[in-house]
């Protein structure tokens, strides 16, 4: 059992000065083991290590941000060196223009690139350009778990407080004849999906009928590429599935960690947040940070290694392993039915279900708990490139001890004895319920 001692002290100090003792709701300390929700200070390739002393096999890798490994050296390098000659200045620099054209290379349904800081910034301005484009309101979003912070999506799900009401409504993923319907009774600017999920791969055609029902009614089509982009594919979804959308929002991998995103789409609709338009302009992405050096430099590393290194090869390869493995070991304990997994090599999560076989947010605390105690890390098996052999054979022989207790817990049918503390609760949820947070003295 691992000591957290000085964790738990720095995450109760964070949540007397830190709404949620995070900055990303993935990350609080709620998403994990009750007191066993370890605060980092370093990383390197596939490993992470906390203010215990205690390293672990990490997995998720900065909420899939990183693919290339914790501390890229190329990557670390590139932006050192823009940042050693300015980060930010009152015009445009040589190296916007050059990232520009990598991201267009890789891209080549896309016309025009516009360069931000986070995800939300991205989707939100490709709301913005499609009612512009189409003067609709209404936006059709799918059933997938997130896209944005910002009022058009947030205000949909359960923590909508401070929100106002928001026109935009859901379909679900791989059912084209529900998206028809919905495109037939509303008049939709535009219809926001990722091309593929880590558990969800699009059904024979479905994405070109998505397509062709977007055309048929005129609203446009826009992909969120912040996970299937330099995990899929470098060139994201569309360049794996062969579909084009109007717009498409990128992020999280794109710096391997630095803080970079982007929106990109076809010339006829981007030019309308620019200076070549006959149309009224839309403010469309106007931010201080969207094109300091330093990011702008990592992704243009991260783009090299993509080109002269097999990155998705080698995440896909660590996860095939790895998924074949743990199956194995639940199979062998019985546990088929009820440690499962799943999904696209390079982007894999594991379902925890309990006796019953459904899905439980106490028996994937539990496995949780066994990995952290024995130095793994993570809430998913997300993959990067350095996820070594050593990192999946010690993640193995942690998931073969946590079987035990696992298959311990379902024959019980319960995880009472076992658990130690509270279960984890979903991130975004309309209460602090089950339990608040114990706060620290102030001083």
């Amino acid at each position: 059992m691992r000591d957290f001692t000085s964790s738990n002290a720095i995450q109760a100090r964070l949540h007397d000065l830190v709404p949620g003792g995070a900055h990303t709701y993935a990350r609080g300390a709620d998403q994990y083991p009750e007191q066993m929700a370890p605060i980092l200070v370093r990383g390197k390739g596939a490993r992470v290590w906390d203010v215990d002393g205690n390293e672990f096999v990490e997995y998720g890798m900065g909420l899939r941000s990183v693919t290339l490994g914790h501390g890229y050296e190329p990557v670390l390098r590139a932006a050192a060196e823009a940042a050693a000659d300015g980060l930010s200045f009152s015009r445009p620099t040589e190296l916007e223009l050059r990232a520009a054209e990598d991201f267009l290379a890789l891209v080549p349904g896309a016309d025009m690139v516009k360069f931000a800081k986070n995800g939300s910034d991205a989707t939100t301005a490709a709301v913005r350009l499609a009612r512009a484009v189409t003067g609709r309101e209404r936006i059709a979003v799918c059933a997938q778990p997130f896209f944005s912070v910002d009022d058009w999506f947030i205000g949909t799900g359960p923590m909508s407080a401070g929100i106002p009401a928001v026109d935009t409504v859901t379909f679900p993923f791989n059912d084209l004849p529900a998206l028809e319907r919905l495109l037939a009774e509303s008049a939709i600017a535009a219809v926001v999906l990722e091309a593929g999920t880590a558990t969800a791969e699009p059904a024979p055609g479905y994405l070109e009928g998505v397509r062709l029902a977007c055309d048929r009614a005129g609203a446009l089509l826009v992909f969120d590429e912040m996970i299937t982009g330099f995990r899929w594919a470098a060139g994201g979804a569309q360049q794996v599935y062969g579909v084009r959308p109007d717009l498409s929002c990128w992020g999280k991998a794109m710096g391997n960690g630095f803080p970079i995103s982007a929106l990109a789409g076809r010339r006829e609709y981007m030019e309308r947040g620019g200076l070549r338009t006959g149309h009224d302009r839309v403010f469309l992405l106007s931010t201080t940070h969207g094109p300091e050096t330093a990011g702008l430099a990592a992704f243009r590393a991260v783009v090299h290694a993509y080109r002269t290194e097999d990155p998705i090869g080698r995440m896909e390869a660590a996860g095939r392993r790895l998924a074949e493995a743990v199956n194995a070991i639940a199979a062998a304990n019985d546990l088929t039915d009820h440690l499962q997994v799943a999904g696209r090599p390079s982007c894999l999560i594991f379902r925890t279900l309990d006796a019953e076989g459904q899905p439980s947010q106490a028996f994937r605390t539990l496995f949780l708990q066994e990995l952290l105690d024995r130095g793994v890390l993570g809430q998913s098996f997300v993959t990067s490139a350095a996820h070594d052999d050593g990192a999946v054979d010690a993640t193995v022989e942690a998931c073969a001890e946590a079987a035990l207790v696992y298959r311990r817990a379902i024959e019980r049918g319960t995880v009472d004895g076992l658990l130690r503390g509270r279960p984890v609760a979903p991130a975004l949820r309309r209460t602090a319920a089950p339990r608040q947070i114990e706060t620290s003295v102030l001083r």
